[in-house]
């Protein structure tokens, strides 16, 4: 099956996003380090970063990065556009190895390659958006019981792991912290996927903004996008950022396409062939992030005298 043009130009804006948001982890970590310098912690609950202008310059880089995302989801399928995250995987670690002195060994390296092979696979074989005329059309398969289980499913996760999980083990369980991101990130992207849409058709001339499905899902995106955005800050905060990347981009990137088959059943024009592909071309970006996180974890040390949880 050919590359579509409009999955060409997901393609671009996936990468460009990639290499702007892999630069940020960077540049938000050593803000993170000054800030925790003179102030507390984000780990331990503080907000000094927000004072700190390295952390705004990497926070401006992310945002330019998930503009190019939110872009890129407008023209291709999730399917195509997430998994591409790994490249920012790559890029976050090349640089953490030069700035952050977190060393990426040839296993690192072999665990690059296999992202960018993975990747190419899924670009090939990606499926073709198919046309939607109104955001209303993305309302329904967003109300449809399938995908309105799974978002239950999440919420009532995300507030066990913020009630139960956090105070106890937030501090010395990565998967707490991304688990959150990764979760109310799969219901980002589908609410980013619908804005997406809604902007393309009204830049050809259908306003789609006089319906106030396309409102409720912008305040989806801006609720989801604020509630990662702190719980990532006190993953970097606490955590090496080049095990922090790799275990992000796996649980994202899998809860993201599983919420996308539920609601945009991507998979329903597509043979058994082309999903094979797909599958294999994932499993071999997975494993590619396994490398590089295992190999950046030669380097980690567990955090000093972590703050203890607050039991009262």
């Amino acid at each position: 099956m050919g590359v579509s043009v409009d999955n060409i130009r997901g393609l671009v804006l996936a990468m460009s996003s990639s290499i702007f948001i892999g630069s940020s982890f960077i540049v938000k970590k050593k803000g993170l380090k000054r800030a925790g310098a003179y102030g507390v912690s984000a780990g331990s609950g503080g907000f000094s970063y927000l004072y700190e202008p390295l952390w705004w310059a990497g926070m401006l880089t992310m945002i330019l990065g998930e503009a190019a995302n939110f872009a890129a989801y407008a023209f291709a399928p999730a399917i195509l556009v997430t998994p591409l995250g790994a490249l920012s995987i790559i890029v976050s670690a090349v640089l953490a190895h030069f700035m952050l002195n977190e060393k990426l060994h040839i296993f690192g390296v072999l665990g690059c390659v296999l992202c960018v092979v993975g990747s190419t696979s899924i670009v090939l074989h990606a499926p073709i958006e198919k046309d939607i005329e109104s955001v209303k059309e993305v309302w329904y398969l967003a109300t449809e019981p399938g995908f309105i289980s799974y978002a239950c499913v999440v919420l009532f996760l995300v507030i066990f792991f913020i009630v139960q999980l956090v105070p106890r083990y937030g501090q010395t369980h990565m998967v707490i912290y991304v688990g959150i991101c990764s979760l109310m990130g799969s219901l980002t992207v589908m609410s980013v996927k619908a804005v997406g849409i809604a902007l393309k058709l009204t830049f050809s001339g259908m306003n789609q903004f006089v319906y106030v499905q396309t409102w409720i899902f912008i305040v989806v995106v801006v609720m989801c996008c604020l509630m990662q955005m702190n719980y990532l800050n006190k993953a970097l905060d606490t955590f090496n950022t080049a095990v922090i990347s790799p275990v992000y981009y796996v649980m994202f990137t899998s809860l993201t396409i599983f919420a996308s088959m539920i609601m945009f059943k991507d998979w329903d024009s597509q043979n058994a062939s082309q999903i094979v592909t797909e599958i294999c071309g994932f499993i071999t970006i997975l494993s590619g992030t396994f490398l590089l996180h295992k190999t950046m974890d030669m380097g980690v040390k567990p955090p000093s005298e972590p703050t203890p949880p607050n039991n009262l």
